[in-house]
């Protein structure tokens, strides 16, 4: 038995967030709804401004370890942060969720990445992200013991942006590999994939054994707008497919195997940030308890179904006990 479900690999951003009014906003030239790229000295002036913030440890991969964490799951996550305040409170904010992360602080390079969101009464969420160390993991801050205790492997996209993230995922893979566990991919977003379209290819027929997407990223992997040419290319593969459609629910493929999922019923909602982290959650969990692929799906679109109905990308219920609720576990 591994000594955990799933391993994390992603890019490790800490989300300081604030309630503003839309004053603050036109004060300091926030764009209202958005997200914005912004450099060392933004993030700073933002974080000081952001008075009365809560802090919580983000990014795509931490989300999905949190999700993990909250269904019941043994989840580890590996990210580089810096060694700061913001650094040393990832990992505290990880610790006190459950998820463990055994990833070294670095002394050097750039501060920890932030997202600073500021929220407004309507609701609004305004992200000023700053990216910083997690831009600069490299292969060496892959542990190669650390991706052999876990059962399954999970990856962020978004780490191919930089050719040391990459080489670093791949370093992973093969550890994971070696020790006959799964390997899982998220696509991230439809950039990402129009970015590396012909790498993630390449690793569907080499090294994956699960695939995330949501519609619009499964579309332009294979350059179609046919969500049927979609679900036929991915039966062709013949690994697991898990396909994001929103409102519709999900589509499970894997070989002949198809399962088309409904969404869970939300009264009302709030904020999709994260919905296809935690999809990946509840998925990803039903998977290492060797659930059926249809109930991998119906775990999935619960958690997704808990998170849109609020602010922020993390539970706020215990998804076991959703889950127990739903008997799906």
């Amino acid at each position: 038995m591994p000594k955990y479900d799933v391993a994390g690999l992603g890019n490790a951003i800490m989300d300081v967030i604030a309630a503003v009014d839309d004053q603050f906003l036109l004060d300091h030239g926030i764009a209202k709804g958005g997200m914005t790229l912004i450099d060392e000295f933004r993030a700073e002036e933002l974080h000081k401004a952001l008075s009365g913030s809560v802090q919580v440890a983000g990014g795509s991969a931490a989300n999905t370890m949190a999700g993990i964490a909250s269904l019941g799951g043994r989840a580890m996550f590996l990210g580089k942060v810096c060694d700061d305040a913001l650094g040393a409170k990832f990992g505290e904010s990880l610790k006190s969720l459950g998820v463990h992360y055994p990833t070294a602080r670095t002394a050097g390079g750039s501060p920890t990445a932030a997202s600073m969101i500021a929220v407004t009464p309507d609701g609004q969420r305004s992200m000023n992200t700053y990216l910083g160390a997690c831009r600069e993991m490299t292969p060496a801050d892959v542990n190669e013991d650390d991706i052999a205790a876990a059962g399954l492997l999970y990856i962020e996209g978004y780490l191919w942006d930089t050719d040391e993230a990459k080489e670093a995922s791949r370093k992973a893979i093969r550890a994971a590999k070696k020790a006959g566990a799964k390997v899982a991919l998220t696509l991230s977003d439809s950039f990402c994939v129009g970015r590396f379209r012909d790498e993630f290819l390449g690793l569907m027929q080499s090294d994956l054994d699960i695939l995330f997407a949501n519609e619009e990223e499964a579309k332009s992997l294979f350059e179609t707008e046919d969500f049927d040419i979609v679900t036929e290319r991915m039966k062709a593969w013949g690994g697991l497919a898990a396909l994001t459609r929103s409102a519709k629910g999900c589509v499970v493929v894997k070989g002949e195997e198809t399962h088309a999922v409904p969404a869970a019923p939300v009264a009302k909602v709030v904020d999709t940030t994260g919905a296809g982290d935690l999809f990946a959650a509840g998925f990803l969990y039903g998977v290492t308890k060797g659930k059926s692929l249809a109930d991998c799906g119906r775990l999935g679109v619960l958690a997704a179904g808990e998170v849109i109905s609020h602010y922020g990308a993390r539970p706020e219920v215990s998804l076991k006990e959703l889950a127990a609720k739903a008997a799906l576990i």
